[in-house]
């Protein structure tokens, strides 16, 4: 016997949205939830994936405190994202005020050439940013030799390689943030810029007192977002330096998979990835609790 006020409107209503929740809901807990769960388990185990667990407790987190080239790692994974993240926010903001200016079917053009390369895979993208900046024929260093400039080396410089990797992965990534900027920007009200212009405001005053406060809520879902992206960039990195010159983009990511599927470390790695959805988990709190505060 179904009860009564499961019968009513309001009720039909959530469970039907329940019913369409229920699919990404298992999702995450099956993909994401016990993956995590298990990765601590097999974290109390030393264990080289070969032979059986051995359990050993909190050995590996007493380890990994102690271990000087996971937390190089971990800072060079907070250097990328701090020059990362607000390069990518600004561009993509700034990228989606101007094409929102635009009219007629130059919108269209430039929209799809901002996507073109967030539409190719990571990997191939990756590839293609390493031809652009190779050392001897690469595209960058043919444009700054024809302005008089010396060649650059790089992604085989260790002081270069990681801010040549911040600006592929903005080449990459621009164009998708900025699609969800200009979506969000194309619901705010017309009327508001209308009142605007009719009293005398400038295109900085419009932006900064209109625009800005009103994307409020996707200035948020794209920092924290991009933040989580950037403690987890690891496919461009390796196909572009692996790691190197000298460890100089050896991130937090690339390091526990050469500890777990380079060195066999299964339970130590684990251990790692553990701390790190830690401490991607806190940043994540801290954002969500400055940024969407209300004023």
């Amino acid at each position: 016997m179904i009860p009564r006020k499961w019968r009513t409107r309001l009720w039909q209503e959530r469970i039907t949205a329940y019913c369409f929740l229920l699919p990404d809901l298992l999702g995450l807990f099956i993909f994401v939830f016990l993956p995590i769960v298990y990765a601590f388990y097999v974290s109390l185990h030393d264990w080289d994936a070969l032979n059986p667990m051995k359990f050993i407790g909190f050995d590996n987190y007493v380890s990994l405190s102690k271990d000087a080239d996971w937390w190089h790692s971990v800072g060079k994974t907070l250097q990328f994202t701090v020059v990362y993240v607000p390069l990518l926010f600004c561009l993509s903001l700034g990228s989606a005020v101007m094409l929102n200016a635009l009219r007629g079917k130059t919108v269209s053009t430039a929209r799809t050439l901002f996507l073109i390369p967030y539409a190719i895979t990571s990997v191939i993208s990756a590839i293609i940013g390493m031809y652009m900046l190779d050392p001897r024929n690469g595209i960058v260093n043919e444009v700054i030799k024809f302005f008089g400039g010396q060649p650059q080396q790089f992604l085989g410089s260790p002081g270069q390689a990681l801010y040549s990797i911040v600006a592929i992965l903005l080449w990459i990534n621009v164009g998708y943030n900025m699609i969800i900027f200009l979506s969000a920007i194309k619901e705010i009200p017309r009327d508001y810029y209308e009142a605007a212009t009719i009293d005398g405001a400038s295109r900085w005053q419009i932006f900064r007192r209109i625009t800005f406060p009103l994307l409020k809520e996707t200035n948020t879902f794209i920092l924290i977002v991009t933040t989580i992206g950037s403690f987890q960039v690891f496919d461009q990195i390796m196909v572009m330096t692996k790691g190197g010159p000298a460890s100089s983009t050896e991130v937090s990511v690339v390091y526990i998979f050469k500890q777990g599927f380079q060195l066999l470390n299964m339970g130590y790695s684990s251990a790692l990835a553990f701390v790190l959805f830690l401490l991607i988990f806190c940043l994540s709190l801290v954002q969500m609790k400055l940024f969407s505060a209300k004023d």
